[in-house]
């Protein structure tokens, strides 16, 4: 028995952007939605993006839908960090808010927005929030607008968070900070799956019935039509070029980063050591992009009189 990756396009969608209940139990759980604030009923709402068996867009999932109190969810599986994601994360579910108004109509007609991104990678590292002398952030985090400052001044600590601005709301899953631990229930279980799924070779017999289990039979490839598989790889397809890409283009910026910095150290050993450089000379030193030449400058900047005996003397020139 193989099991689909839950992350995928195509999967995502067949699961939950047709299974509601599926869908309603992991808004649930990924907002904490229990008691009298359950969300019972939902209703799918048009979707912007492109079919599902084209593939397109392939880093973004995205599934709509609003509950009976009105409420707007928008969930959205993100597997690669581009640059601006969170601004991105923003501008739609603010979008999202504005949007449900028609020109005339009043404000009291809009509802609150959840935006809800599930992240293949880890949106503040651990190692980033410890260096920083920040807090770190959970795997699951909810977000709003609150109070934090009075006219006074800041206010008494007890106060602080109490007054809330719910109208746009944000929640993200960082998938890669799932414990090491299986989980047994709620958030962490959808986490699970999104991991793991595609490892499996059979439903775990301690996992319930319910939303969780439905989810996981749907991503079982036995249960998928031929035109479905071939939907499934091509997005696999896709997404695998897209992180090569992205894989390429970030080793491509780390060097061009390191060309720099090695350039810069070249040009403040010389001044350091009072070697004079002309314009010419120091923009082929900025110019080059080539580490290893880089390098060897650097060695040889430690200890050359001219700028000539590192570049060579038609270069210094030039």
């Amino acid at each position: 028995m193989a099991f689909a990756d839950l992350k995928n396009d195509f999967v995502f969608r067949r699961i939950f952007g047709t299974h509601p209940d599926i869908l309603r139990g992991l808004l649930n759980d990924l907002l904490d939605r229990t008691g009298d604030q359950a969300i019972e009923t939902i209703e799918y709402l048009p979707s912007e993006q492109l079919p599902v068996a084209t593939g397109a867009k392939l880093s973004i999932l995205d599934v709509r839908c609003k509950d009976r109190a009105g409420t707007w969810f928008v969930v959205e599986m993100q597997l690669i960090h581009v640059a601006g994601f969170i601004n991105r994360v923003v501008y739609n579910g603010c979008k999202a808010y504005v949007d449900q108004l028609k020109a005339g109509e009043p404000y009291t007609k809009l509802t609150d927005v959840v935006a809800i991104s599930i992240c293949d990678f880890e949106l503040w590292p651990d190692s980033e929030q410890d260096a920083q002398k920040l807090p770190r952030i959970p795997m699951l985090s909810r977000w709003y607008m609150t109070e934090s400052i009075s006219a006074g001044g800041r206010l008494p600590e007890h106060q602080e968070g109490k007054n809330k601005l719910l109208q746009v709301q944000y929640a993200f899953l960082e998938l890669p900070k799932l414990p090491d631990r299986k989980p047994d229930t709620g958030a962490l279980q959808w986490a699970w799956l999104f991991v793991h799924a595609p490892a499996l070779t059979e439903v775990p017999a301690d996992l319930p019935p319910g939303p969780h289990r439905q989810a996981l039979e749907l991503a079982n490839e036995a249960t998928f039509t031929p035109a479905e598989l071939d939907a499934y790889r091509k997005v696999m397809d896709e997404i695998q070029q897209a992180r090569e890409y992205g894989e390429a283009k970030e080793a491509e910026g780390f060097a061009k980063g390191e060309a720099a910095g090695l350039a810069r150290a070249i040009l403040t050993l010389l001044a350091a050591r009072g070697v004079s450089v002309s314009a010419s000379a120091r923009a082929h030193i900025e110019a080059c992009k080539d580490v290893v030449t880089l390098e060897r400058w650097i060695a040889r900047a430690t200890t050359a009189a001219t700028v000539e005996e590192i570049l060579g003397a038609t270069a210094a020139r030039s």
